[in-house]
């Protein structure tokens, strides 16, 4: 292992991101809404440790060795430890957050596109740190890693363990021979839709600030708002179809958007998973709608729209709110538990489990008994008519067991520190899913504040499962990761 380049590229990690304050800092100074001295220090303390841990780390005109597996999986992890404590002083130098606890629990959130908050009356923010909220899942959408391989093509090949560790999805879509040309290409598609987005929400008479806020947490599928009531505020039915859409958008796998904008715009359709992904997407929508329909809205058109919208926020783990889903039917609530799990696409801003792999466990399975009625037959499980290894459904396989346990597990102890069951369950599968906000004690109406110091700290670490997806965190609690 290479201690020295770990260390050097976490603190030009520091210092970028130290750097990125500025953009929130600019918006104080022009606002003048008294947080520019506290993102002022923010920026120099976070971007002074950087610098010096980059300096300290120089290894003089000796070529950089080239990053490990093992390498790539230390960076990423402890990359997303730093930035969500460096992200979390401008809540305690400007007195927003002034507990350590839930303002790292803030930024966390933030990063890694969860959207839980302990905040109750956000809009008492000043509007350069309900910026640089917003912000942060901005950056933690794409992924802060996979920026820095964009901007650092100097890491040569060993990007691509970086890549492989921030991006663990199934099957790694390489768009580029070189991996920071991959990063530059998928950035500049998330830079591109991003602005997409601020312009329809500007014509739609939103502020150029909330709309800019919004489209930061609506492409990561991150959900938070700079609105005490979220998207339900506005009580507009435009908005709710331009954010439903680029939720949706977010959801799938921005691969594909690449090769859409370049040309090939049935990609989608050709896409097997894509297919999966919005045929779920269409039927959840189309179930809650007719189960909310007379029961909760007299008009069909108003059960379909905020059915889109909260299914389609609840599946791309965003977490956007319209309406207080826990008052609809059990059976509407089953269903967005479910959205819960099974998230967006793999390669898109999504959490939570990827349908790629429901699709492939589904297939195994039925592989499986078709084994039991024919012993002697090879089934080989294919996708979009290619077969998958067998290695990577063994990985599928361990993936799922591992986030099933360590969901109950967290359960449990969220029950232990005094959450009724639901709280528990609820908070912990928004938590490791990156959805926001979940049931009872934090439900859609309600926020994280009331969860114990404990309980926090537990669910800031679901939350990091969840976007790292388990393997890259969870390996570095094994002795023999550790051993030469």
């Amino acid at each position: 292992m290479h201690a020295r380049v770990i260390a050097r590229f976490n603190g030009l990690l520091i210092l970028f991101l130290g750097l990125s304050m500025g953009v929130p800092l600019a918006v104080s100074v022009a606002f003048d809404d008294g947080s520019a001295l506290a993102l002022s220090a923010s920026l120099l303390v976070t971007s002074g440790s950087g610098l010096l841990v980059f300096l300290a780390a120089r290894n003089g005109k000796e070529p950089d060795p080239v990053l490990s597996h093992r390498d790539g999986v230390v960076i990423v992890a402890t990359g997303w430890l730093m930035a969500g404590l460096f992200g979390a002083l401008p809540y305690v130098f400007s007195g927003a957050i002034p507990s350590l606890t839930d303002a790292c629990f803030e930024s966390v959130s933030g990063f890694t596109t969860t959207g839980a908050t302990i905040l109750g009356d956000i809009e008492a923010l000043p509007r350069a740190i309900l910026l640089w909220r917003s912000q942060t899942q901005w950056l933690g959408g794409m992924g802060i890693i996979v920026l820095s391989i964009a901007i650092l093509p100097y890491l040569g090949v060993g990007g691509m363990q970086l890549y492989k560790a921030e991006v663990p999805s199934p099957v790694v879509d390489r768009l580029k021979p070189r991996i920071s040309d991959t990063a530059k290409a998928l950035w500049k598609v998330y830079l591109t839709i991003s602005c997409v987005e601020v312009l329809l929400l500007a014509a739609g008479k939103m502020s150029l600030f909330e709309a800019v806020c919004h489209t930061f947490s609506t492409m990561p599928t991150g959900g938070f708002s700079p609105k005490n009531a979220s998207i339900a505020h506005y009580g507009s039915a435009y908005f709710d179809l331009v954010i439903t859409s680029f939720m949706l958008i977010a959801g799938i796998n921005f691969s594909l958007h690449y090769k859409a904008l370049s040309g090939a715009p049935l990609v989608f359709l050709r896409d097997p998973e894509c297919r999966a992904f919005l045929w779920i997407a269409g039927a959840f929508i189309t179930l809650v709608a007719l189960d909310i329909y007379g029961s909760v809205y007299g008009s069909l058109a108003a059960a379909f729209r905020h059915a889109a919208f909260q299914v389609v926020s609840i599946l791309t783990t965003t977490g956007f709110i319209t309406r207080d889903y826990e008052t609809w039917p059990v059976f509407s609530r089953h269903i967005l538990l479910v959205c819960m799990f099974l998230g967006g696409m793999a390669g898109s801003t999504g959490g939570g489990l990827k349908i790629m792999r429901v699709i492939l466990m589904a297939k195994h399975s039925y592989r499986q008994m078709l084994g039991i009625i024919h012993p002697h037959a090879v089934f080989t499980v294919k996708l979009g008519g290619k077969p998958v290894p067998q290695e990577v459904i063994g990985s599928i396989w361990g993936f799922f067991t591992l986030y099933l346990g360590l969901f109950l597990s967290a359960t449990l102890v969220m029950a232990l520190l005094g959450l009724d069951f639901v709280s528990a369950f609820g908070s912990v599968a928004a938590c490791i899913g990156n959805v926001g906000p979940g049931f009872g004690i934090v439900g859609p109406v309600e926020n994280y504040l009331e969860v114990p110091a404990a309980g926090k700290w537990v669910l800031m670490f679901c939350m990091l499962l969840g976007r790292l997806e388990i393997y890259t965190l969870l390996v570095l609690m094994v002795p023999e990761f550790w051993r030469k």
